[in-house]
Parts: structure tokens; C-alpha cells; sequence
């Protein structure tokens, strides 16, 4: 590339940085809010008196919200313009932040969450649209590099984050703590932000928004349920049919119409649609760790939820920088090198999780947390952009709600079946493990009659009670190494699945060396950008 190319493109980037800077703001905040929750959960439960289930809506009512709205992105940035879309996102946030940290009462608190997960639901999608204008095919790696800051850096930053607040203060830092945050972002928007391209009054096909709100709702509660009560529960069953069947509609409904809701024909390009299903397999994989670590780590090691999330900080702070350094690397190499190397990497580090013992040593699960976060931060950002890369302008809206739908979705299915695995193994381990201790086997019975024999030496108790208390210890061990052997399992899957996301990974080509892309003069397959000043309403 040319001295004076570089010198237009960094001039480029440095002309938007205002708008970058107050976006990346925006959506951090968002991001991190949704996942700063998870620790205070038992706080909730005895601030408000309810049970953990009911308290539990507090995450389910806003993940289902967020994830109904993301797929109406490209229509909400046709009819409002980016200015007004991420104004009213944001205000959303904050005013929802106000409401949940002065709730009196949990009926309140669960209304804020609710008007918190319409603003999340809304940024998402738009500042991924951003980005795509923004930057050009050829340079958008580094665009949506600083877009991953604030997808992979804020949720595996949240929980440390709430840990440090829950431990030394109220929970309700966590969201007074986001207003004055949330009201610097609206106001440098309010001055920086304009529109890029002129709303539009285009009319909305009800009953695609209808078939879309119900089906990902219900498909996103069936998944989220089916952790907890099981795959053949009838509600959680009968919601991820309803799910189903809804969007099936809804997807038939998309082809039909001149002007759809969310475009389908982006499944035409083969790049893209192969980009989401590798982004599906390494999404599952990476909240099988964000999920299963916790449960390692503090219901099985007994470290406070402080400490564990400290331990996965150094992950978090890799991601943080190897995040806008792997959208460099997009740049100059493509995707299949850095979707191969660190789809490699991913799957070894998952398979090694699959030997976790009650022994494992802090140091070494930092270590591979560590090294796992570094294949993950070589992933995510630029399999997302070597999908959206092969989409003509028009569809690019429809390419980014589409990608973040399917994470959404594809996030939801990851909890859900590695809880599943979690739960089956941990049970099928403490039957197995039970069964060892046969009665009728001479050499458990002597092992068993010396255990016993120590306890009643050493804590001075009678036969009888050394004799419960032997079967107590053995009983929580058999518990405590059900559950380790049933995470390793779960660990097994996850590295499975990401194996396969590795082998679709060969497939990935560079879309930017197409005859039809290398031809194309800067901006026909982007759109033209330019600030338009701001309307007089807002």
C-alpha cells in the first residue's frame, strides 16, 4: 500500500475517532451492565426476600428483551437515523439504571432492568452498522477490532468488576454507578454524533415485528429454562416449538416481502453464512468457559466470587489488547490464518479443561485461561468481519443484526447445554462413584473400617459416630469429585464443538480478493459517508 493510501486511511480513522470513542462508550457500558448482575444474584434475593428463581428475571427478562429487539436493528436505523437511535438507546440505559438503583422493591428493580435491556437491544446492532460504513473493506479489521473492545473486554471484565463492588460496597453501585456514565456519553453524542445517512419514513410490516418479538422471546426463554428444568420440561418444550415455529413464519414472511424487516437473502453469500455457523461453534465455547469456571472455581474450590473473577482478569486484560491488534492482523493477512491459529489454540486449551482435579493450582488454570483468551481475542471480531465484508452496502445493516441475533442465540444455547452436560454427568459420576463403595467388597470395607477407626483416634468420638461421620466425608467427597468430573465432560463437548468450528475454519476465504471486490473503487461497496448535520429535534 502506497505512503499516500496510509496517510488517507489514518486521516480517515482519526476524522471518526470522536464518534469511535463516544460509540465504543456507549455500547461498553451496555455490554458490561448485562453481565455485573450475576454476583449480586444472592444479595438481591435477601435484600428483596424472594426466592432465586424469581430473582433470577432480573437476567432473563433482560436477555429476552435485548435479544427481540436486535433483529428490528435495520428497520429502527432506516426510520430514526443513527443519531436518534443511539440517543434513545442510551437514555434507556440510564433512565433504566436510575429506576434499578433506587428501587424500593423488586417488581421496580425488574421494570428498570427491563427499560435498561430496550438500550442494550438497540446499540448493539447500530454500532456494528457504524462500523461497516465507517470503514472500508480493506480496512474495516481495524474498525471492528475496536469494536470487539467492547463485546469480548466487558463481559469478561463485569464479573471481577461486581465482585470488588458486592464485597466492599452496595449493590447498587453497580447501577448508580452507571448514571453519571451514561449522561457523559448522551451529551459528547448529543455534540458529536450526526446522522450518516437521512432516516426515512418506511413502513413497518407488523406482523414481522409481532412473529419476530414472540419468537426470539420465546426461543430465548426455552433455551434459558432448559438448564434448569430440562429439555423435556413441557414449558420449556412447548416455548422453544412456539419459538420455532414463529420464526419460521417469520423467515418465510422476510422472503416474500419487497422491504423485509431483516433480509434473508444474506445467507446468499457463502462467506457470511459460513462466518456465523464458525461464530456459533466458538460463541457455545466460549460461554461453556464463562460459565463452567465460575462453577469450578467457587462451588467446587471455594473461592469467593472476588477472587475467581481476579483470576480470570488476566484473560479479560489479553483480550483487551489482542482485541484491535487481531483487527490489524485482519488487515494484512485475512481471516483464514487467524481463524486457524486460533481456532487451534481455542480447542487445545478447552481439551485441557477437561483435567481439572480438586488439586488443579490457581497459577496454572490463570495460565490457561490466559492462553485461551488469546485464541478466542484472534476470532471473534475477524470471522464477524470476513462475513460482513462479502455483503453489498445495502445489506449491511441486515448482516450486523443478523451476526448479533445469532450470538445472542447461539450464547443462550451454550448455558443451556453445557448446564445440561454439567447436570447428566455430575449425576451419572456420583452414581458410578457410589457404586464403588460396595459393602461387599473386601477391600473397601477395610479401607472404609481404618478410615473410621482414624476419625474416632483423632476426634475422640465412639464407634458409631465415627462411622456416620466417615460416611459424611466420603459422601461429600463422591459430591465434590461428581462435580469436577462432570465440568470436565462439559469441557469435553465444548472442545468437540470447537473442533468442528476449526475444520469449517479451512474454508474461510479473503471475500477482499474477489474479482468483483478488487475492482470496485473505494466506496461502491461502501457506503458513502458523510456527516449530515443534526436535526432540530431530537
Amino acid at each position: 500500500m502506497s505512503t499516500t493510501n496510509q496517510t488517507k486511511e489514518d486521516s480517515s480513522i482519526t476524522k471518526h475517532l470522536p464518534l469511535l470513542v463516544v460509540l465504543m462508550l456507549g455500547l461498553f457500558l451496555t455490554i458490561l451492565n448485562q453481565t455485573l448482575l450475576n454476583v449480586a444474584i444472592p444479595h438481591l434475593t435477601t435484600e428483596f426476600g424472594v426466592t432465586t428463581s424469581t430473582v433470577q428475571w432480573l437476567l432473563t427478562g433482560y436477555m429476552l428483551v435485548n435479544g427481540a429487539l436486535i433483529p428490528l436493528g435495520p428497520y429502527l436505523i432506516e426510520r430514526f437515523g443513527i443519531r436518534r437511535l443511539f440517543l434513545f438507546g442510551m437514555a434507556c440505559f440510564t433512565v433504566g439504571s436510575i429506576v434499578c438503583g433506587a428501587a424500593p422493591g423488586f417488581s421496580i428493580m425488574l421494570v428498570g432492568r427491563l427499560v435498561q435491556a430496550v438500550g442494550g437491544g438497540v446499540l448493539a446492532p447500530l454500532v456494528a452498522t457504524i462500523i461497516v460504513m465507517i470503514f472500508p473493506p480493506h480496512m474495516r479489521g481495524k474498525g471492528m477490532g475496536i469494536f470487539g473492545l467492547a463485546m469480548m473486554f466487558a463481559p469478561a471484565i463485569g464479573p471481577t468488576l461486581s465482585g470488588w463492588v458486592i464485597e466492599h460496597s452496595s449493590w447498587r453501585i453497580l447501577f448508580n454507578g452507571m448514571v453519571p456514565l451514561g449522561i457523559i456519553v448522551m451529551v459528547i453524542a448529543f455534540i458529536q454524533l450526526k446522522d450518516m445517512v437521512r432516516p426515512k419514513h418506511v413502513k413497518v410490516d407488523m406482523p414481522s415485528v409481532v412473529t419476530s418479538l414472540l419468537g426470539m422471546g420465546l426461543l430465548l426463554y426455552g433455551f434459558s429454562e432448559s438448564g434448569n428444568d430440562g429439555w423435556t420440561d413441557p414449558i420449556v418444550l412447548s416455548t422453544i416449538i412456539g419459538g420455532i415455529v414463529l420464526l419460521t413464519i417469520f423467515t418465510v414472511r422476510q422472503l416474500s416481502l419487497e422491504k423485509p424487516l431483516l433480509d434473508m437473502h444474506v445467507f446468499k453469500y457463502s462467506i457470511f453464512s459460513l462466518s456465523n455457523i464458525i461464530s456459533i461453534t466458538i460463541t457455545i465455547s466460549m460461554y461453556a468457559g464463562m460459565f463452567l469456571l465460575p462453577i469450578y472455581l467457587q462451588t467446587i474450590r471455594g473461592f469467593s466470587a472476588f477472587d475467581s473473577g481476579l483470576l480470570l482478569l488476566p484473560g479479560a486484560l489479553v483480550m483487551l489488547i489482542m482485541s484491535p491488534i487481531s483487527g490489524i492482523l485482519f488487515d494484512k493477512v485475512g481471516p483464514r490464518p487467524l481463524a486457524i491459529i486460533g481456532l487451534l489454540i481455542t480447542t487445545v486449551i478447552t481439551f485441557e479443561f477437561t483435567r481439572l482435579t480438586l488439586d488443579t493450582s490457581f497459577n496454572s488454570i490463570v495460565v490457561l485461561y490466559m492462553i485461551r483468551s488469546f485464541g478466542v481475542s484472534l476470532l471473534m471480531m475477524p470471522i464477524m468481519t470476513a462475513g460482513l465484508n462479502q455483503l453489498p452496502t445495502r445489506l449491511n445493516s441486515h448482516g450486523t443484526s443478523m451476526t448479533n441475533t445469532l450470538r445472542q442465540v447461539s450464547g443462550s444455547i451454550g448455558i443451556s447445554l453445557m448446564t445440561t452436560i454439567f447436570t447428566n454427568r455430575t449425576k451419572f459420576h456420583g452414581v458410578q462413584l457410589s457404586s464403588s463403595m460396595n459393602t461387599s467388597d473386601p477391600f473397601f470395607m477395610n479401607n472404609f473400617q481404618e478410615f473410621t477407626q482414624k476419625i474416632a483416634s483423632t476426634l475422640h468420638m465412639s464407634p458409631n459416630e465415627a462411622n456416620q461421620e466417615a460416611l459424611t466425608i466420603l459422601g461429600g467427597n463422591i459430591q465434590m469429585q461428581s462435580m469436577v468430573n462432570g465440568v470436565n465432560d462439559a469441557f469435553f463437548w465444548a472442545s468437540i464443538i470447537t473442533l468442528v468450528g476449526l475444520v469449517l475454519s479451512v474454508f474461510l476465504r479473503d471475500v477482499r480478493k474477489d474479482p468483483t471486490m478488487e475492482g470496485e473503487p473505494e466506496g461502491q461497496n461502501q457506503q458513502e459517508v458523510r456527516m449530515l448535520p443534526a436535526p432540530k429535534n431530537i
